[in-house]
């Protein structure tokens, strides 16, 4: 009786489960956000540095891992090539963002992941969308655009050049979308420590590249204090840990869903402004995120499982998408013309 109970309730302790890792994930996210924006109030333009000790910490446990284990790559590495560039410069547009735009612009504007994210799986995955799915997503662009308005009417206290801050966001999230779905697309070859370990190998490599072509003479000019490096420090954990965590909530949820969870992140961010940097968040900012908030409930409450299609393996959990690989290119066009 108690194992029956037990198969049941499987579903909503598996959804439990990826809430609180959505969570963690997104308290990651935050504490991200307060260490970049805190680097770039203290006037050190280095927001490739800034991520290269994240991806140098990657490569260095988890390639520790690979060489341990002396297996062949399940991805081709020309892919992960890719995949850390579009990382790489994801996050050096919206770190670069925070020297120009406020925290809360910032964060609530990352969300436009999720519509890109939206539109990637949607052309390239071959998962289908109902109308009332792309209704929330259009409400959740509208709070987005709330933001938008609020620095077009006030940049007082949202940064030097709030809307120039906005367009790199949003820019940077264009990126995100191509790495998360990237990402997810490599997870599903099953090993999620090679997924880390390259991007960790590669991001690092792009990064040094460029640190040396456009950050080297910054760096040298630099007063490093401890509380620059302290948050560099508390940069590159919390983002281990972020790129630890997310390949595992992939596997288990998608690239739409996984961004959608990750929401809560912007409410630590009004946190943070108004007790840390003492600045008042505007009306607007609220009214942004409830939209956001409503949109997410619309898309979640219509969500629907993907039709029954050939799958890759270990990829039975529900997913609300559909892998595109070589063998399946024949269903994919046929969804894509439909």
């Amino acid at each position: 009786m108690s194992r029956g109970w037990w198969r049941n309730h499987d579903s909503i302790f598996r959804t439990l489960f990826l809430l609180f890792l959505g969570q963690v994930v997104s308290f990651n996210i935050a504490i991200m956000s307060f260490t970049a924006s805190l680097i770039a109030t203290q006037g050190v333009d280095a927001p490739l540095t800034l991520s290269f000790f994240s991806y140098l910490a990657l490569a260095l446990v988890y390639g520790s891992v690979m060489l341990y284990r002396r297996q062949k790559l399940l991805v081709p590495w020309y892919w992960y090539v890719l995949l850390g560039f579009v990382d790489v410069h994801g996050n050096y547009l919206v770190n670069k963002a925070y020297e120009f735009s406020s925290i809360t612009s910032v964060t609530i504007l990352d969300c436009w992941t999720i519509a890109w994210v939206i539109l990637l799986t949607w052309i390239f995955l071959g998962t289908k969308y109902s109308g009332w799915q792309f209704f929330g997503a259009a409400i959740c662009l509208a709070g987005l655009g709330l933001v938008l308005l609020s620095d077009a009417w006030d940049g007082s206290e949202g940064g030097s050049k709030p809307l120039l801050g906005d367009i790199l966001v949003i820019t940077g999230t264009i990126f995100f979308a191509l790495s998360n779905v990237g990402e997810e697309f490599c997870v599903k070859k099953k090993d999620r420590v090679e997924v880390v370990t390259m991007i960790g190998l590669f991001g690092m490599v792009v990064s040094a590249f460029e640190i040396a072509i456009l950050e080297r003479k910054i760096l040298l000019s630099v007063t490093w204090s401890a509380e620059i490096m302290a948050a560099f420090a508390g940069y590159a954990a919390s983002s281990f840990m972020f790129y630890t965590l997310v390949p595992f909530v992939l596997k288990m949820s998608g690239s739409t869903l996984f961004n959608l969870s990750l929401l809560t992140s912007d409410m630590w961010a009004v946190v943070i402004r108004i007790f840390f940097y003492k600045q008042k968040v505007d009306w607007l900012y609220f009214l942004a995120f409830a939209l956001v908030v409503v949109g997410i409930f619309v898309y979640s409450k219509t969500k629907k499982d993907p039709e029954s299609i050939p799958a890759i393996q270990d990829a039975d959990h529900n997913l609300a998408y559909r892998l595109l690989d070589e063998e399946n290119s024949d269903t994919r066009n046929d969804t894509a013309v439909s």
